[in-house]
């Protein structure tokens, strides 16, 4: 049984592959790898290693390093890479020996398909010029290839990684229960590396979430929501404007862990690619009435109504597209587009789940899957209480609201008063104010 303070470990984290042989799936791949790694040159080309999340496309290019004796320097969307960043930290390792005495360093800048927006401008022509003065091998990984600047695919050396089959997870996952002393049912294990999409990171965490307070599982115990959202929302569109059967929108549906208001975002922000402007007109009513199911489910908290707003806009929209399908890469909702990039949001999500997990004493994965619609509608309500009391800033407010003018207001006038009620109060009373967040805080979630 989970509990205690192995509540909070990462389990996908914990057995990352450290070895090329430990990584699950895509040895043809691997092999590219190899052979790219053991006869590089200056000459030779970076690799962009593409493919879906969960995949090994970071755990791999990691792993190579381990395993060729090369120390990594490393780049992901969580860092600022603008074009003074990329040439100070890629750009100097590129050209410099290693300190460690390795043999060579492996430059690797993660999520280049990620490269947009204010943040990273400049980005992408620094890394082009890294690639002509580089003496050192450069490794590019990216989810959706359609989103890598042509300028960067066309210097680089494709390698796809491919969905893992449930077949090559199983061994993995049953040896990780194992090692964790947690008996679990071959169905279970087989329910679990099916329902994960071909993503190991989701079946490793769908394992964890099922080991959570059980020293054993069942197959009745997996629950499939726990897969990577990222993944699931893309293949979820596509099936829609592709005219997939009706029964298996609605099971895409359940897998995902969003709910059926941000689907309906994703949903009515990709039907401008629709030709037939009377499709999308046709496809508009089917969101509308489901607009106004989600609506009332959020307003009366009707939740059974969800299921019928999810078919409405599946349906409906799949049946206006009439099958044309999505000719060019799909897009996140306007309604995030508007909040910035993509790394910006994924930003601002990782930091709220973060600081409102840390402050209700559970797990951001528990708090996303059980807890975040009650608390989006606790929000809703009283906004200025939790903005204070959770110490959010605009854009997280944001996130919760959907109404950036508002949230900006209501944390401008928080401000406002903590800074009039301190030149008011004596200094005494100011230190007995800073103990007193904490409490009021945790009695937001005495609820939970």
């Amino acid at each position: 049984m989970i509990t205690g303070q192995t509540l909070y470990v990462d389990w996908a984290e914990e057995y990352r592959p450290i070895r090329l042989q430990d990584v699950v799936g895509n040895g043809p791949a691997l092999r590219q790898m190899v052979e790219w790694a053991q006869n590089w040159s200056p000459n030779s080309k970076p690799l962009l290693l593409y493919g879906k999340p969960g995949t090994g496309k970071t755990s791999s290019a990691h792993a190579l390093a381990h395993d060729m004796g090369w120390d990594v320097v490393e780049l992901n969307a969580s860092d600022q890479r603008t074009k003074s960043a990329i040439e100070q930290i890629a750009g100097i390792s590129s050209v410099t020996k290693s300190l460690s005495g390795a043999s060579r360093k492996l430059i690797l800048l993660d999520e280049a398909d990620d490269l947009h927006g204010t943040a990273d401008r400049g980005g992408a022509k620094a890394i082009l010029d890294l690639f002509k003065t580089t003496r050192q091998p450069v490794i590019l990984i990216a989810n959706d290839i359609y989103s890598v600047p042509a300028e960067l695919k066309s210097r680089c050396d494709l390698i796809q990684f491919r969905a893992i089959q449930a077949r090559s997870m199983l061994p993995r996952l049953k040896a990780i229960a194992i090692q964790k002393k947690v008996r679990c049912s071959d169905a279970a294990l087989k329910e679990i590396a099916e329902s994960a999409g071909g993503d190991m990171r989701a079946g490793i965490n769908m394992l964890y979430a099922a080991a959570v307070g059980r020293d054993s599982i069942a197959d009745c115990d997996i629950a499939s929501s726990s897969k990577d959202a990222r993944s699931s929302i893309f293949d979820l569109i596509s099936s829609v404007f592709h005219g997939r059967r009706d029964a298996d929108l609605m099971q895409q549906s359940r897998e995902i862990d969003e709910t059926p208001d941000v689907i309906e975002q994703w949903v009515e922000g990709n039907l401008e690619q629709l030709r037939d402007r009377g499709a999308i007109g046709r496809a508009y009513r089917y969101l509308s009435r489901a607009d106004e199911l989600i609506g009332l489910t959020l307003r009366r908290q009707y939740y059974i109504l969800w299921r019928y707003a999810s078919a409405i806009m599946l349906f409906g929209t799949s049946l206006a597209a009439g099958g044309q399908g999505i000719h060019s890469r799909i897009q996140p909702p306007a309604r995030w587009r508007r909040m910035g990039t993509s790394k910006r949001q994924k930003a601002v999500r990782g930091t709220l789940f973060r600081k409102i997990a840390e402050r209700a004493h559970i797990p951001q994965g528990i708090l996303r899957e059980r807890y975040l619609t009650p608390l989006t509608l606790l929000i809703e309500r009283s906004p200025e209480g939790f903005a204070a009391s959770l110490d959010l800033d605009a854009d997280e407010l944001n996130f919760f609201l959907n109404d950036r003018t508002r949230a900006a207001a209501i944390v401008k006038g928080i401000a406002g008063t903590t800074r009039a009620g301190e030149r008011a109060k004596a200094p005494e009373k100011q230190k007995e104010e800073k103990k007193a967040p904490a409490k009021s805080q945790s009695s937001l979630f005495d609820g939970f």
